[in-house]
């Protein structure tokens, strides 16, 4: 597999956008009207849209004069460009430490903790 390359902050909240709309797919207005206030000018992520593109995150389809944009790179194989490194260099290699570090620092509802029980067993 080759390596996925990382994402700036910016791309990546581009990035989560897209994974997160309907079908995984949208126009740059459908994405820019997903954004959380101040939204960037449309150009901007215009730009955004085309470095992620040539990073190789993104595929897109002409639709008249408008472009469709989708994941190219799914979310959970981003996830694991972080997740894989951080449980080696700070847990060993140990997933039941990761995730019990996880739990403990972390504020979890009743929901969240019989959840984690659920899918342990």
């Amino acid at each position: 597999m080759r390596e996925t390359k990382l994402l700036t902050r910016s791309e990546f909240q581009v990035m989560s956008i897209l994974w997160n709309l309907p079908g995984q797919k949208g126009f740059t207005s459908d994405i820019l009207a997903a954004f959380n206030e101040p939204k960037p000018a449309y150009t901007t992520l215009a730009t955004f849209l085309k470095i992620l593109h040539n990073k190789g995150f993104v595929n897109y389809k002409k639709h008249g004069n408008k472009l469709l944009f989708t994941p190219k790179v799914a979310k959970d194989t981003y996830a694991n460009t972080y997740l894989v490194p951080a449980k080696d260099a700070f847990f060993a290699g140990d997933t039941v430490a990761m995730i019990r570090y996880i739990i403990e620092h972390s504020e979890l509802t009743p929901e969240e903790r019989e959840a984690i029980r659920a899918a342990a067993q």
